[in-house]
């Protein structure tokens, strides 16, 4: 193996990475959603994570959470699960999360939701795989 393949490692070996670790996202597109996010809750921990498409704060902070996530093996199991919501284009359900979770909006945020309550909510820099893993 080449010294630059040992620094930054081969197209292949990222292209494997990139496509076999990757958050199983499931689009919050619907204010119905939030109805079965409740009822899920009760059966297992639900992630939201709030992105706005338009902030490169929010890409940035989306991109560390999924690393750390997959760092931490999070959501590697079925024991979470992860909804994305595209907040620039769905803002009445990030209204929405705000007033049923009782949380303050921001973006980017992060939820995590049991029994039908937030137990964990974070947003900007605040928002951390590890505190969110050891609240499920």
């Amino acid at each position: 193996m080449s010294i630059f393949n040992s620094l930054f490692g081969n197209s292949e070996e990222k292209k494997t990475t990139a496509t076999t670790n990757k958050i199983n996202w499931i689009p919050l597109t619907d204010l119905g959603q939030l109805n079965e996010i409740v009822a899920l809750s009760n059966e297992k921990p639900v992630a939201i994570f709030k992105h706005s498409t338009r902030c490169s704060v929010s890409r940035f902070a989306l991109k560390q959470f999924e690393v750390e996530t997959l760092q931490c093996n999070v959501f590697t199991q079925d024991n979470v699960s992860a909804y994305f919501l595209d907040l620039i284009e769905y803002r009445e359900i990030s209204n929405e999360i705000a007033n049923r979770f009782q949380v303050v909006h921001q973006s980017p945020q992060v939820l995590l939701i049991k029994n039908g309550q937030s137990v964990y909510d974070a947003s900007h820099s605040d928002i951390n795989a590890e505190e969110l893993a050891e609240r499920l």
